[in-house]
């Protein structure tokens, strides 16, 4: 292939030799090559357990193996991809959507500063991509633009159906990432099913 050594730059690349890696599906079988699952890790870098917290512990823990809550894909070649955070993958029809995936085909417009995916409730599809989009200074960007732009990167499902476009900087969590909790939080806030 002899694309592999540029599509590795965005690879996690291999893991080390002390580590132990695999890709599973959500009984923990390990998956093959090419298909996302949840990434598992063993070795003596891994935690010993949660502070005070027993029960997420032996969640986490559980089999030996530490769960990381990252699902990904291992290539042929051995080199480990990350798609996106479980708990922030979003099922829209029954469709797998990696708000990474969105977030990056629409991070590539040049108008756009910065911006979130999240899943919202949706009546017919179960949950609904949504971006909430912050423009970069004078620029006039609208939500058409953007899904227009999406369409000629991403498949037409993963593409979003509500864009939300600001001019403030996004919250950001206590690690200085995107606080998507507080962007879902008032779209799920009356529902049963809450997306964490």
């Amino acid at each position: 292939m002899p694309d592999a050594p540029r599509r590795r730059l965005r690879s996690a690349g291999r893991p080390v030799s002390s580590a132990e890696v695999k890709v599973v599906d959500a009984e923990d079988c390990e998956l093959p090559c090419s298909q996302i699952g949840e990434i598992l890790v063993r070795g003596p870098m891994v935690m010993q357990g949660y502070w005070n917290r027993p029960e997420l512990t032996a969640e986490t823990l559980r089999g030996g193996w530490m769960h990381t809550g990252d699902s990904g894909y291992f290539e042929p070649d051995g080199y480990l991809y990350i798609a996106d955070r479980i708990k922030d993958m979003i099922i829209s029809g029954g469709e797998n959507v990696y708000s990474t995936e969105v977030e990056n085909a629409i991070c590539s417009h040049p108008d756009v500063l910065q911006c979130a995916v999240i899943g919202i409730p949706d009546q017919r599809w179960g949950e609904a991509v949504h971006a909430v989009v912050v423009r970069r200074p004078a620029a006039a960007l609208t939500a058409a633009d953007i899904v227009a732009h999406c369409r000629g990167l991403i498949a037409g499902y993963k593409c979003p159906r509500s864009v939300e476009i600001r001019d403030e900087a996004l919250p950001l969590s206590s690690v200085n990432k995107i606080n998507k909790v507080e962007l879902r939080a008032p779209f799920w806030k009356v529902r049963a099913c809450q997306v964490s």
